[in-house]
C-alpha cells in the first residue's frame, strides 16, 4: 500500500498531514469537490518533488484547450497517481476501486470530497457530459507487474457514453521509483507522454472494443519512447 511512501520521508508525512487538513477544512464550505482537488494536486506536485522523481512530460499541448474528456493511462505505480494528480493540468475525478480508499491521503480525500470519486461507468458519464469535468481511468485494473495487461472496456465504455474524447497517457519509470514489493521510494527517471485525443463522436458501444484495442495500442507505443507522442 501507500504506507511505503510515509515511510520513504519524513516530508511526505508532514505534508500528507498538512494537506490532509486543510482538505478536511475546504470540504465542509465546497460541497463540489473542486477546491479539494486543487489542494490534491499540491499534495501530489509535493509528493513528486520530494520523492526524487525526475519527471518529463511530452504532449501537454494536446490537452490545453481540451474540455471533459476520459484519461486513460497504463499503471505501474502507486505513484502513478500522483504523478497524474500533479501534473496534468485538468480537473479530473477517479473511477475509485476499493483499495483506493485505503490509501493514505488519497482515500480520505475520495472519501470527504465525495464526488471526487465515481462509483459507476455511467455516473462518470454523466458528469463529464453534465459538468465537463475529465475522468481518469487505469484500464487494466491494477497495477501491472510486468508486461501492460489487456484493459478493461470502462473507460472506453465511459467515453462513447459521453461522447467525450479519449486521452492515451504512457507512463514509465515509476515501477523503479516506488515497485510493488518494495517499502521505499527511490529517486529516478520518470516519463509522462500524452498522445493526441481519440474522438468518440458517433461511435457506439458496439464499438467499445475496438476502441478499447486503440487505447491500449497508442499506449503501448507512448510507453516505448519510440518517436513523438502518437
Amino acid at each position: 500500500m501507500l504506507r511505503a511512501l510515509f515511510i520513504a520521508d519524513p516530508l511526505i508525512v508532514l505534508a500528507t498531514i498538512v494537506m490532509g487538513t486543510i482538505s478536511l477544512l475546504v470540504s465542509l464550505f465546497d460541497p463540489t469537490g473542486r477546491a479539494q482537488h486543487s489542494v490534491a494536486r499540491l499534495w501530489a506536485r509535493i509528493l513528486v518533488a520530494v520523492s526524487g522523481m525526475k519527471v518529463t512530460v511530452e504532449g501537454l499541448e494536446k490537452i490545453s484547450n481540451l474540455g471533459g474528456c476520459v484519461i486513460v493511462s497504463n499503471h505501474l505505480s502507486f505513484m502513478d497517481t500522483p504523478l497524474v494528480m500533479g501534473l496534468i493540468p485538468l480537473e479530473f475525478r477517479f473511477l475509485a476501486k476499493k483499495g483506493l480508499f485505503k490509501v493514505p491521503f488519497i482515500g480520505y480525500h475520495l472519501r470527504r470530497a465525495g464526488r471526487a470519486s465515481l462509483k459507476t461507468l455511467a455516473e462518470a458519464a454523466r458528469i463529464i457530459r453534465e459538468r465537463g469535468v475529465s475522468v481518469l481511468v487505469f484500464p487494466e485494473g491494477g497495477r501491472s507487474p510486468g508486461p501492460l495487461r489487456e484493459f478493461k472496456e470502462g473507460a472506453a465504455y465511459i467515453a462513447i457514453k459521453s461522447g467525450a474524447p479519449a486521452v492515451p497517457i504512457g507512463i514509465s519509470g515509476t515501477r523503479q521509483v516506488l515497485p510493488m514489493d518494495s517499502l521505499l521510494v527511490r529517486p529516478g527517471k520518470v516519463r509522462l507522454r500524452i498522445g493526441d485525443p481519440i474522438p468518440t463522436a458517433g461511435l457506439t458501444l458496439h464499438d467499445r472494443s475496438a476502441l478499447t484495442a486503440q487505447l491500449r495500442a497508442r499506449i503501448q507505443e507512448l510507453m516505448s519512447g519510440h518517436g513523438p507522442p502518437v
